[in-house]
């Protein structure tokens, strides 16, 4: 899904097979009928992943000449495989996916264009009622989403004592079915993050054992991009980069009005979504140029979640790494 091309001009002869061919691309716009490109963004439950949803509500895109539309997905693993088989060009992600996408598939490696969030306490590990430590898991079931995300955080808890993966029994479920899973014992601990975390520990079922604060740098939400759409809509990017900073304005001008309306989508009260926001860290996009460098934090960031999945046999040795790129940041900034 994505925007038209802001490059060139289009004769009206071909109108109708152009518009064809983007609609079939999931490309949506202004090529005929439309003076402004529209662009749909994915959208799963995650607080950072909120300001996109922000941005539509409240028609920030509009000042840029952007027409921005979010399509709720059930989950973060949802996305990644539609953007595997392609249907999607732009996704809200976590590095460690976007590290599994490059491996599975080399030709849909993607291309990173903004830092959504660092996860700093956002990602947990949480246990029922009755364990009270990291190292009290030896044996026991843990529940995990099929994303690598999962191993990634629960194998970085472990180590804090002592233990690994081999250690636990894991089990795969959706991160909706985590709570439940806990109240009915049929697991132990899960691996998982807001807005799942919340409705647990809401309902008295699962204590905090572990978070994302523990490993700063290593847990960032990006948005990314297909090599493919990366190369024709640059333009595009760069008006969509303004309307998330927009969102992230607003946020800040009017907090209340701002929490309510994201935390209405996840299902969480405004203090909730509030909570669970104070594991997250965000960036205007003044302040990303250096981080989206060559040799800046998201390439380093790249490379050490590889280092760590291809330790646990989740990527094999010597795949392919996300391109990073400060370009839509810098014209954004123009």
């Amino acid at each position: 899904m994505g925007a038209r091309a802001s490059r060139g001009r289009l004769s009206t002869a071909p109108c109708r097979a152009i518009a064809l061919g983007l609609l079939l691309a999931g490309v949506l716009g202004g090529a005929c009928s439309r003076p402004a490109p529209e662009i749909t963004l994915p959208v799963s439950n995650w607080p950072g992943y909120e300001y996109f949803y922000l941005a539509e509500l409240n028609d920030l895109a509009a000042s840029q000449g952007l027409r921005l539309r979010t399509a709720e997905f059930p989950d973060p693993q949802a996305i990644v495989h539609a953007f595997l088989r392609g249907e999607l060009q732009l996704a809200q992600l976590t590095t460690v996916e976007a590290v599994d996408i490059c491996s599975r598939a080399p030709d849909r490696c993607p291309v990173v264009v903004l830092v959504l969030d660092e996860s700093r306490g956002g990602d947990q590990v949480a246990a029922r009622p009755g364990i009270g430590s990291l190292a009290e898991l030896r044996g026991h079931r843990v529940g995990l989403t099929l994303s690598t995300l999962g191993p990634y955080v629960l194998s970085r808890a472990l180590e804090k004592a002592g233990l690994s993966l081999d250690d636990v029994d894991v089990r795969t479920m959706p991160l909706a079915a985590m709570g439940d899973a806990l109240a009915r014992g049929a697991v132990d601990a899960v691996a998982f993050f807001p807005p799942y975390s919340e409705l647990a520990y809401r309902n008295g079922v699962a204590r905090r054992l572990f978070d994302s604060s523990a490993i700063p740098g290593e847990i960032f939400d990006v948005l990314v991009v297909s090599p493919e759409f990366y190369a024709a809509h640059g333009d595009t990017l760069a008006r969509l980069l303004r309307a998330w900073q927009a969102a992230q304005d607003l946020a800040r001008a009017e907090p209340a009005r701002a929490r309510a309306q994201m935390a209405r989508r996840e299902g969480l009260t405004p203090a909730e979504f509030s909570a669970a926001e104070q594991g997250l860290v965000y960036w205007p996009l003044h302040q990303q140029e250096a981080m989206l460098a060559p040799g800046g934090t998201l390439e380093r960031n790249l490379e050490a979640v590889q280092a760590v999945q291809s330790a646990l046999k989740l990527v094999p040795p010597g795949s392919a790494l996300p391109r990073v790129s400060q370009a839509p940041v810098q014209a954004a900034l123009r």
